[in-house]
Parts: C-alpha cells; sequence; structure tokens
C-alpha cells in the first residue's frame, strides 16, 4: 500500500495544527502566553500550535518562549513562526523578574537526566527556580509540568495511580520535582495564584518516546527489558493541547492532573507490532513483571476528550518514521529504570 513518506516538516505540521476544541478554548483565554524552558522536547512545537490556534481564532495573542536557546533547529522553527524567542537562562535570577508580566505561563523547565553525580543542579532546576518563579509570576495562571515519577510503581493487577494516591517519589529526581510541585501548591495558597499541576505520563512526537526507544533496540538487535510490563503513553500534540487549554483551568488551590493515554499497553505487544511494521523480530529478556508506573487520566480524558491519535496509530507511525530515516533528538527515555536513578 502506498503511503505519504515521513518527514520532518510533516510530523511538525502534525503536531502543530490545532483542534476545533483547542481553537475554541483559546478565545477564552485572555492575554499571552509565556513559555518557560521552551526550548525542549515539547516547547517548541507547543508554542507554534498555540500561535496556530490563535491565529484560527482569529485573536491576536503573543506567545512568548523563553529558553536558554541551545537547540537552534528548535529555535529556528519558533521564530520561522511567529513566535517571539528570549534567549536566557532561567536560573539568572536578575534576568527572571525581568521578564515581562503576561496572564500566562507554562512552566516547562526541568532537568532529569544526569542526576546522578549533579544532584545539586537537579535540585536547583527543579525545585529553587519554581519558587522563584512562582513568586515573580504570582498574578498569572500558571501550568505547570510534572512527572508520574512521583506516583509508586503499582501492582498492574490494582489499576493506574490516581491524582489522590499520595506521592511516593523514589530517588532525587522524583524528589525535586514533588519540591517543584509544593513550591507552586505555596504560590497558590498564599498568594491565590491560579495553578494547574500536569502530571505527563510519556509523550510521544517520533523524534523521541518510549515507542522510538523500543524500535531502536529492535534494530539494534537489543534486548528489552520485561521486567516493566506495561505503560502509558500519549501522542504529543494531544498533549500539547491539553497544556494549553489547561490554563482555563488552573485554580487556586493548585488542580493536579494526570496527563497521559487511557490505556494501560503491554511492553511485550508493543514491541512485537513495532517489530512486525519493522521487519524485524524483537529479543527480550527477563520475565514480565507484575508492577509498574501507571497513571490514571481518566480526569483528563473527561476534561479535555480522548487523545486524538490511538495506541496503534502511533505504533505503526513510529515505524514509518524511522524507516523513513527521521531525524531522532538522540534523548533515550530510560522507559526501563525503576529505582529512579536518573
Amino acid at each position: 500500500m502506498n503511503r505519504e513518506k515521513w518527514t520532518e516538516e510533516k510530523l511538525n505540521e502534525l503536531l502543530t495544527t490545532p483542534s476545533d476544541a483547542l481553537v475554541g478554548d483559546i478565545k477564552k483565554i485572555k492575554g499571552d502566553i509565556m513559555v518557560l524552558g521552551a526550548g525542549g522536547k515539547m516547547g517548541p512545537t507547543l508554542c507554534v500550535l498555540a500561535k496556530n490556534a490563535a491565529k484560527k481564532a482569529g485573536v491576536d495573542k503573543r506567545i512568548i518562549a523563553v529558553s536558554r536557546g541551545s537547540d537552534k533547529i528548535a529555535s529556528q522553527l519558533m521564530l520561522d513562526n511567529g513566535i517571539e524567542v528570549i534567549a536566557m537562562d532561567l536560573l539568572d535570577k536578575e534576568k527572571l523578574y525581568s521578564l515581562p508580566e503576561v496572564k500566562n505561563v507554562i512552566y516547562m523547565a526541568g532537568k532529569k537526566f544526569g542526576t546522578n553525580g549533579n544532584e545539586w543542579q537537579t535540585w536547583s532546576m527543579n525545585s529553587t527556580l519554581p519558587a522563584f518563579v512562582a513568586d515573580k509570576f504570582r498574578n498569572s495562571n500558571i501550568i505547570v509540568f510534572s512527572t508520574g515519577n512521583l506516583y509508586p510503581i503499582v501492582p498492574v493487577s490494582h489499576g493506574a495511580c490516581k491524582e489522590e494516591q499520595q506521592p511516593m517519589p523514589n530517588g532525587e529526581y522524583g524528589m525535586s520535582c514533588l519540591a517543584r510541585e509544593r513550591a507552586f501548591e505555596y504560590a497558590s495558597h498564599a498568594f491565590g495564584t491560579n495553578v494547574f499541576i500536569y502530571r505527563l505520563g510519556f509523550a510521544v512526537d517520533l523524534r523521541y518516546g518510549v515507542l522510538y526507544d523500543i524500535a531502536d533496540k529492535i534494530l539494534k538487535d537489543e534486548k528489552i527489558s520485561l521486567s516493566t510490563p506495561c505503560f502509558n503513553f500519549i501522542w504529543q500534540g494531544t498533549a500539547n493541547e491539553i497544556a494549553i487549554r489547561a490554563l482555563l483551568h488552573a485554580q487556586a488551590p493548585a488542580n493536579v492532573m494526570n496527563v497521559t493515554g487511557p490505556e494501560i499497553v503491554s511492553i511485550k505487544k508493543v514491541a512485537m507490532e513495532l517489530g512486525e511494521h519493522l521487519g524485524k523480530q524483537p529479543l527480550f529478556e527477563g520475565e514480565e513483571g507484575t508492577d509498574a508506573y501507571l497513571l490514571d487520566s481518566s480526569r483528563a480524558v473527561e476534561t479535555f476528550g480522548y487523545p486524538s491519535v490511538s495506541p496503534k496509530t502511533l505504533i505503526r507511525w513510529q515505524a514509518e518514521y524511522i524507516l523513513d530515516g527521521g531525524r531522532t533528538l538522540d534523548k533515550p527515555t530510560h522507559f526501563e529504570e525503576r529505582k529512579g536513578s536518573y
């Protein structure tokens, strides 16, 4: 069957074309949007998506991206699409406080990989900086990107973790992420800041993500560990839409929500499906485990609707993208990690 070849331009177009729901919601979001830490894996397409939604809605809205600017391809994508880009180190407190006041802030800054041996750097990004940001933007609506790593590993038979589950972070990365949440929760109580804490589980972009990592292992004849038997994941286009639309759901005290695909998917099944598309048999090691990091995203599905791309489609897209020679961000997810060591 003939199909259109994947290119990075095609991928970016898919990721940055707004749904009718987003266009409708962006009309209701008052004021401009600033994205802090916009140069990471999700930020560039999120900024362009917000800009495209505003254009389609016919509203005049500044989208301001703040990042170190180390990824030149990402920076150029934003500049080419009318995003106002400010290059700066957010840990420079004087520069942080010099940023313009905006009504809406999406906070995406953080550090995960490379924590071991550099714990102080992780804590500075994930706990110290959030306290300054929460103070600086106390009068804004703030979306705070967080992680499902705050939850305990749970038996698959018991089901996924709901937002009411008490955090039980494993390792310094997880602990620092909980500190980030607490800093913004403090602002929501002390200043009345409207906050939405966005606990994300595995966004898939095709240039990176858990599906890319599994496919890469298949192609390199590397064994895939089954100690973690299953997981959730979500199309990054949907994840970014939710981050923008969530500005209408920020509140004081803070609103906490899990964001990922609602399905609990078998890693072995995903690998077998990817292997079929790639024309190669996956290799496995170990016995299938009985517990995993799992998020219950039913609250997000009820609020924002079902993700626009199904797991089965994402698996096929991932294989096609790799076979077509798509560029990788070379940022492994380390989805197999169970001890919180990054």
